[in-house]
């Protein structure tokens, strides 16, 4: 491990870093993918005709929060050395926020909206800080590995979570009892997982950034506004950054149409029952840590590009696979490939990003990357539900629909070329002036 990192930095960071990773995924697996999403639209909502829309749209304003947010966010936290602040502040409003979800029974929208919006919009910051600090960690060559090992530490975490709330439904179950009754304590075992999991990032992680000026505080609504648009305009100083934006919007909008909805495809098309759907979950879970954690030495031999690009490949396959399986066994295959692109691709991409950003300024792009991933997950599930829409509920061009952003996604990464890329990064730091 050691000869991965940079010099200064101890492997119990790293440890703790990745911890984080561990911490914050049970959140997305248990609360947005395999549990409180279902008890929404069916306890909450009360299976009324509009609950998945509410539940898509709660989901999509928490998105367009952190698109709007989050750049300013990120600009400040460079300025003011306050990654491990912004950080704090995160993880403590979704914990928060994902314990009041224990709160929300039946027509509990009063609750369960603000508090969906509020955990998603603080999960969706912690995600982008600590990815921030990986090329404070990690040496150049092996920034694919590092962030390799978090992504596959945080699959591990997300089926340790989804495990132990499984556990209290199984049991719940047999003993006759309702979802008002389990589903709350699950809200709570992700809630206290996450706050645990977390401690050793603020005990170990170290703030290597200087402040780049004294005082000042968070940016009001103007000054986000105006530093989310400078962000994209300085972007224009860096063609591959951008480049690689425009790409991380097209395949992490696939990407979240299988996060969300993988489970609703299962259901309606193949007619999974719900324990075929939980261990699915699983077996997707199990192939991302995986995935994410061997790619990672792949991508640092191969290259960033090269490594992402054999990804998108892989869901396209993927996608195709999923499209003309008519038994249980061919959609088993596609989650299995699902599984190992996912963890593999999202590692490339972060990887990517702390390449190509200028060291002084990484809170700030890792804060674009995010403005992108997030803008993603607005588009990509609601294309899908509207080609679903339009055609009388198929479920299978709508999984069709969404290879077409794998195929877009791909075609831009040709552009991109990480030598050019990172080498502006770096002239950019040379012609930065000293102490700022």
């Amino acid at each position: 491990m050691r000869g991965a990192l940079n010099p200064g930095v101890r492997p119990r960071e790293v440890f703790a870093w990745a911890l984080y990773d561990f911490a914050n995924s049970g959140y997305t697996t248990v609360v947005l993918t395999a549990v409180f999403n279902a008890y929404f639209v069916g306890v909450v909502a009360g299976n009324a005709s509009w609950a998945t829309l509410a539940w898509t749209a709660a989901l999509s304003l928490s998105y367009l929060i952190v698109m709007l947010a989050m750049p300013g966010l990120g600009a400040w936290a460079d300025a003011r050395a306050a990654k491990k602040r912004l950080l704090a502040a995160s993880t403590v409003g979704c914990v928060a926020a994902t314990a009041a979800l224990a709160l929300a029974g039946p027509g509990g929208l009063w609750i369960a909206v603000p508090a969906i919006i509020v955990s998603n919009v603080c999960f969706s910051i912690g995600e982008s800080v600590i990815a921030a600090f990986l090329p404070e960690l990690a040496r150049p060559q092996y920034l694919g590995r590092v962030s390799g090992w978090g992504w596959s530490f945080g699959y591990v975490g997300g089926m340790l979570t989804l495990g132990l709330s499984l556990a209290l439904v199984i049991g719940a179950q047999a003993a006759g009892r309702p979802a008002t009754e389990f589903v709350p304590w699950t809200m709570l075992v992700t809630a206290g997982v996450f706050a645990v999991a977390a401690m050793p990032v603020f005990l170990f992680l170290r703030e290597r950034a200087r402040p780049a000026a004294l005082g000042g505080g968070a940016p009001d609504f103007g000054a986000v506004m105006r530093q989310l648009a400078a962000s994209w305009r300085d972007s224009r100083a860096f063609p591959d950054f951008r480049l690689l934006l425009i790409c991380g919007v097209f395949y992490q909008a696939g990407i979240a149409v299988v996060i969300t909805l993988a489970a609703v495809y299962a259901d309606q098309v193949m007619k999974f029952s719900q324990t075929q759907i939980m261990t699915l979950v699983f077996l997707v879970n199990i192939a991302a840590a995986a995935g994410a954690f061997t790619f990672g030495f792949v991508e640092d031999r191969i290259g960033h590009r090269r490594a992402l690009a054999a990804t998108l490949m892989g869901w396209i396959v993927m996608v195709l696979i999923a499209f003309f399986a008519r038994s249980p066994a061919g959609f088993w295959v596609a989650a299995a490939i699902a599984g190992l692109c996912m963890g593999s691709s999202q590692s490339a991409g972060r990887a990517m990003t702390g390449a190509l950003a200028p060291v002084s300024r990484l809170a700030e792009f890792f804060a674009l990357w995010t403005f992108a991933t997030r803008l993603a997950s607005i588009i990509g599930p609601l294309t899908y539900g509207l080609v679903t829409w339009a055609t009388a509920g198929n479920h299978r061009l709508g999984i069709l629909s969404t290879g077409v952003f794998f195929v877009i996604g791909l075609a831009i990464l040709r552009r991109v070329d990480m030598a050019r890329g990172v080498a502006r990064g770096q002239a950019a730091e040379a012609l930065r002036p000293s102490g700022s």
